[in-house]
């Protein structure tokens, strides 16, 4: 298997039309698209019931469950950003990150490290030495290109 460069996009199975229209939904809406939200978390395996088109509080739950591991703000509403990542199945807008980066982004990738059990330094924002032997060690587990870069792959590869 050849690796993954932190900027390809081959790793989805699911087309996605960017320019369609979707509603945002949000706890107490009933709608036809409340079903799709559901048969898209689904198949993220984020969420099994998938016939109703009631949006509950359940579906919220599970919906800020869903924006977790995809790095987007957990509101539990589904709008334009969310519906792009449910249809892609992974992070969306997020920075390329490397030695030297700062802020709540590394933060991010920080924690994300440290539930992998990877990363047992402080969630301090900074990506030093520590950041980058974690994030070296994590794309080699998961069979990426090792250059301490964090791109769309690893992104990707984080948030499953």
């Amino acid at each position: 298997m050849v690796p993954l460069v932190d900027t390809d996009f081959r790793d989805t199975n699911v087309v996605v039309d960017l320019k369609t229209n979707k509603p945002v939904l949000k706890s107490g809406v009933r709608k036809a698209e409340v079903v799709e939200l559901r048969k898209l978390l689904a198949h993220w395996n984020i969420y099994t019931h998938t016939d109703s088109n009631i949006f509950d509080a359940q579906l919220e739950n599970e919906v800020r469950r869903f924006q977790r591991r995809v790095f987007l703000k957990e509101d539990g509403v589904v709008g334009p950003l969310t519906w792009h990542a449910l249809y892609t199945g992974c992070p969306i807008n997020m920075p390329v990150l490397s030695m030297g980066s700062s802020g709540a982004e590394v933060v991010q990738l920080q924690r994300s490290l440290k539930v992998a059990g990877i990363y047992l330094g402080l969630l301090d924002g900074m990506f030093g030495s520590q950041t980058d032997q974690a994030v070296r060690a994590f794309q080699r587990r998961k069979g990426l290109v090792v250059d301490g870069v964090v791109g769309t792959s690893t992104w990707r590869a984080l948030s499953r």
